[in-house]
């Protein structure tokens, strides 16, 4: 199907990701304690919960870490976090949407706001950039856990909502609107089929390319967000380039 560009760095921002483990670690932490409070510890009868699980076997964290995250959560005297979202711009006008997970808000807003002040960016209003990006589910799956010849797979993926399925190396790739991405979570566990990430991104509606030097500023922006730890994804319409991709990794 179509639409590989424009889904081809969903991977690339994963692997880098992989190189922050720990990170990765808290963020699932907090996923799982967020879904534990609201539908509480039992997986089986707590579809939020048992995604988490997945996500955290995708990122192969550890079957003890995962139990003591759940019950941890499920005690009364637990953390309570909440989830929160903040839109501004980076510099030459990239739009930047922050998706956080935090047990204290006051904190949360004032280190958004000073990362967007130090690098040159300005915080907005809620609801100001969302027009700007669609929100849509991404299955990662190895096509090793694909039980089922491929060419039957997509056909089901398709009926269940699939909008677009990438083939790239070991993984495929189904991307759904958001309002699809439950009924593919149950159609995927009815086909015994694990992904190794399934999550809820905002995609941008068109890239802004710039050059390396200005690129270079609102990634040093981005970075800053994805090292704070109430921070749980950053989304931005900045094209990643290859030169880019080849300059952050050099």
């Amino acid at each position: 199907m179509s639409g590989h560009n424009k889904w081809s760095t969903i991977k690339r921002k994963k692997g880098a990701l992989d190189a922050k483990r720990s990170k990765i670690f808290s963020k699932i932490i907090k996923e799982i304690s967020i879904a534990v409070k609201e539908g509480g510890p039992d997986p089986d009868g707590n579809p939020r919960l048992r995604l988490a699980i997945a996500n955290a076997k995708g990122a192969n964290m550890p079957k003890d870490n995962i139990i003591r995250a759940i019950n941890k959560a499920n005690d009364k005297d637990a953390a309570n976090f909440t989830e929160v979202t903040y839109e501004g711009y980076a510099p030459n006008g990239i739009a930047i949407f922050i998706e956080c997970t935090t047990d204290n808000i006051q904190r949360t807003v004032s280190n958004i706001r000073a990362y967007f002040n130090k690098y040159g960016g300005s915080l907005g209003t809620n609801g100001s950039l969302s027009f700007l990006f669609d929100r849509k589910g991404i299955f990662l799956i190895p096509k090793k856990n694909i039980n089922i010849p491929q060419e039957d797979f997509e056909i089901q993926v398709i009926d269940a909502g699939a909008e677009d399925i990438i083939d790239e190396d070991d993984f495929i790739t189904v991307v759904t609107n958001w309002e699809d991405f439950g009924p593919m979570i149950k159609k995927l566990e009815e086909m015994k089929i694990e992904p190794e990430n399934a999550t809820l991104q905002r995609i941008p509606k068109e890239k802004v390319t710039l050059d390396k030097e200005a690129a270079l500023k609102v990634l040093k922006l981005i970075d800053a967000f994805e090292e704070d730890d109430d921070v749980q994804n950053v989304y931005h319409n900045l094209e990643i380039t290859d030169e880019l991709m080849s300059e952050i990794h050099s």
